[in-house]
C-alpha cells in the first residue's frame, strides 16, 4: 500500500510540473499586433539592404520565448567556422527539414543544436554542409489567424523554418 501511495504522489507531482511548464510557456508566446504580411514585408526590406540574407517564417514552438509560430526571421549566411555557443542557426537536418535552433556546443564534426524548449539536442550536427546561416533579426507577428486565402498563397512563397520538437 505504501508503494501505491508513493506512486500516486509521484504521478501527481509530474502532472503538476508539466501543467506549470505548459502554463508558463503559454504566457510567453511572442505575439505582436502586426500582421504576418507586414512582418514579412519589413523583414524583406531589411534583407534587401544586405547581401547574403534570406527571409523565413517560423512554424513551431520549440524556441519560445524568443520566437514561435508566425515569427519571421532574417537569416544571414555565415561560415560554420564563425559559429559560437548561443547563436541561433537555421540548418537542414538529416530528415530534410529546415530547422531554427540554438547552438549548444562544439562537437566532433560540427555543432550540437537544441530547441529552447526541447529536452534533448537535435540528432543532426550542424556544419558547413547543412548550415543556412544565423538569425540576424526576428519580426514578431499576429500569425496566420485571419489571413485570407490570397495572402496565404503569397506567404507560401516564403520559405519555412521549423522551431520544432527534437528529432
Amino acid at each position: 500500500m505504501k508503494f501505491a501511495a508513493q506512486l500516486r504522489y509521484l504521478i501527481t507531482f509530474i502532472i503538476s510540473v508539466i501543467g506549470a511548464n505548459a502554463a508558463w510557456g503559454a504566457g510567453e508566446v511572442p505575439i505582436s499586433p502586426v500582421s504576418i504580411e507586414t512582418a514579412v514585408a519589413d523583414a524583406q526590406a531589411l534583407a534587401s539592404q544586405h547581401p547574403n540574407m534570406t527571409v523565413m517564417r517560423i512554424e513551431g514552438i520549440s524556441m519560445i520565448p524568443y520566437f514561435g509560430e508566425g515569427s519571421v526571421l532574417v537569416v544571414k549566411k555565415i561560415s560554420a567556422a564563425r559559429l559560437r555557443e548561443g547563436m541561433v542557426v537555421v540548418y537542414r537536418n538529416r530528415f530534410g527539414d529546415i530547422v531554427a535552433h540554438r547552438v549548444m556546443a562544439r562537437v566532433k564534426g560540427g555543432w550540437e543544436v537544441k530547441g529552447w524548449n526541447n529536452f534533448w539536442a537535435d540528432t543532426t550536427i550542424v556544419n558547413s554542409g547543412n548550415l543556412f546561416g544565423v538569425v540576424y533579426a526576428t519580426f514578431q507577428s499576429s500569425g496566420m489567424t485571419g489571413v485570407s486565402a490570397l495572402d496565404r498563397a503569397s506567404l507560401s512563397k516564403v520559405q519555412v523554418a521549423l522551431a520544432a520538437p527534437w528529432k
